[in-house]
C-alpha cells in the first residue's frame, strides 16, 4: 500500500427532515449567499425550507448555475460576493451547483491574477469563502470532497481544480429532496458514482485490501440500488443508499493508498466541452472502450472486478475481462444510458481528432502509469463509436 494523507473536514448531516439544522450550522451574524441552478428547488419545497432555516440571517441569492457550471456565469456571482460582503456560501442543488460554488468561494479571494488561472495554470488558492451544501442530486461526491470541475464557453474547455480550502464545512443530505428528480438525472447519478469507483479501483494491485473491498461494496450497492431507485422514485431506503454510495464514491476514502486513473473523466470532459454530452453520458461512452484498450495494464484488477463484482468465473483471462466489461455496459444500458458516441450523433472520428489535437497541445498524459497520451485517447474514442 502507498503512503497517504487523508483529511475530510466536512460534517455530514444525513436523513429526512434535516434541512432546518442549517440555522445552527451557520452563525446568524454571517451574510449568506444561497446559490442554486435552474430553480427546481423552488418547486420541490427545498428552497422554502432553506429560507425558513435562515430566517434570522441576512441572505442573498444567486441562481442560474448551469449543468457543467460556466466560468462566465460564476464570475457574476463572485462580484456579488465582493460587492455585498458575503461571508458564507450555501450551495443548494447537485454537483454542478456545488462545484460552481467552490469556484466562487476560491475566486472571490483570489488575488494572484485571472481566476481562470486556478483551473488552467494551477493558481494557488490561499483562502476561500467558507461554504456548506444542501445536496439534491447524488452523483459527483462534491458534497464531501475538495474537487470542482468548471467549463468556459469562450474557449470550449472543461477543467478541474482541487483545494482543501473549498471543502464544504458541512453537507446536508436528505434523500427526500431527490424524489422529484427526473429519471435521466437519477440514471446519470448512478453512472457517475459507478465510474468514480472504477477509476480508483481498476488500476493495478497495490495490496489495498480494505480499499478494494470498500470499492466493491459501493459498486455492488449501486448495481442493486440503482434499478430500485428508478423503479420506485419514492423508495426512501433505495434513495438513501444511492445517495450515500455517491458520496462515498468520491470522498477520497477508497482512493487512500492505491493508484488512481481518472482518464475516463478527462476524456469525457472533452466530449462535454466539444459536443455537449452530459457528464455521465460521456463517462458511459468512454469507460468500456478505455478498459478494453488498457486491459493488459489493468489485467489483474479487471479479472478481480469481473469475478467479485459480476460473478464471472468461467473462461480464459481475456474472456473473463471481456465479460466484466460487457456486463458493465449492460448495466449502464439497463438504466437507460447509451454507451456509444453514435447514439449521440457524434462522429467517433471527429471526436478522436479534436481530442487528440487538444491533448497534443497540452502534452496530456493520463492513466495510473501515464500511458494514455493523445494517440491512445483517440484510439479509445474511435472504438467508442
Amino acid at each position: 500500500m502507498e503512503n497517504f494523507v487523508y483529511c475530510c473536514p466536512t460534517r455530514i448531516v444525513f436523513g429526512k427532515g434535516t434541512i432546518p439544522q442549517l440555522r445552527d450550522l451557520v452563525p446568524s451574524d454571517q451574510h449568506v449567499l444561497i446559490t442554486y441552478g435552474g430553480g427546481s428547488i423552488k418547486k420541490n419545497g427545498v428552497y422554502d425550507q432553506v429560507r425558513e432555516a435562515f430566517s434570522d440571517h441576512k441572505v442573498s441569492e444567486f441562481g442560474g448555475i448551469e449543468p457543467n457550471p460556466v466560468y462566465e456565469t460564476l464570475m457574476k456571482a463572485v462580484e456579488v460576493v465582493k460587492s455585498e460582503g458575503v461571508g458564507f456560501l450555501l450551495a443548494v442543488g447537485g454537483g454542478s451547483t456545488l462545484d460552481g460554488t467552490k469556484f466562487i468561494a476560491a475566486a472571490a479571494r483570489y488575488e494572484a491574477g485571472d481566476p481562470w488561472d486556478i483551473l488552467s495554470a494551477g493558481g494557488k488558492i490561499e483562502s476561500a469563502v467558507p461554504m456548506g451544501t444542501v445536496l439534491t442530486l447524488p452523483a459527483t461526491g462534491s458534497e464531501m470532497n475538495a474537487v470542482a470541475v468548471i467549463s468556459r464557453e469562450s474557449s470550449q474547455e472543461k477543467l478541474a481544480f482541487v483545494s482543501e480550502a473549498v471543502a464544504p464545512k458541512f453537507s446536508i443530505l436528505d434523500p427526500e429532496t431527490t424524489y422529484s428528480l427526473p429519471e435521466n438525472q437519477v440514471r446519470n447519478g448512478v453512472v457517475d458514482a459507478f465510474v468514480h469507483v472504477t477509476e480508483q479501483y481498476l488500476t493495478y494491485p497495490a495490496r489495498g485490501t480494505l480499499q478494494d473491498r470498500q470499492a466493491e461494496g459501493i459498486l455492488l450497492s449501486l448495481i442493486e440500488e440503482g434499478p430500485r431507485t428508478l423503479k420506485d422514485m419514492k423508495d426512501y431506503d433505495a434513495r438513501a443508499n444511492f445517495m450515500w454510495c455517491a458520496t462515498q464514491a468520491l470522498n477520497g476514502l477508497i482512493g487512500c493508498g492505491v493508484p488512481g486513473d481518472f482518464a475516463t473523466h478527462m476524456i469525457g470532459h472533452e466530449l462535454t466541452a466539444f459536443f455537449g454530452l452530459a457528464h455521465a453520458e460521456s463517462l458511459a461512452v468512454v469507460l468500456p472502450s478505455l478498459l478494453r484498450h488498457e486491459k493488459d495494464g489493468k489485467r489483474d484488477k479487471l479479472i478481480q472486478f469481473a469475478k467479485r463484482v459480476w460473478g464471472v468465473t468461467d473462461g480464459s483471462e481475456d474472456e473473463i475481462i471481456e465479460a466484466g466489461v460487457r456486463k458493465t455496459e449492460e448495466f449502464f444500458r439497463s438504466l437507460g444510458m447509451p454507451t456509444r458516441l453514435s447514439e449521440f450523433d457524434v462522429s467517433p472520428d471527429e471526436a478522436a481528432d479534436r481530442v487528440k489535437e487538444r491533448f497534443t497541445a497540452r502534452g496530456t498524459k493520463l492513466g495510473e502509469k501515464q500511458a494514455i497520451g493523445p494517440e491512445e485517447a483517440a484510439e479509445i474514442l474511435r472504438a467508442s463509436g
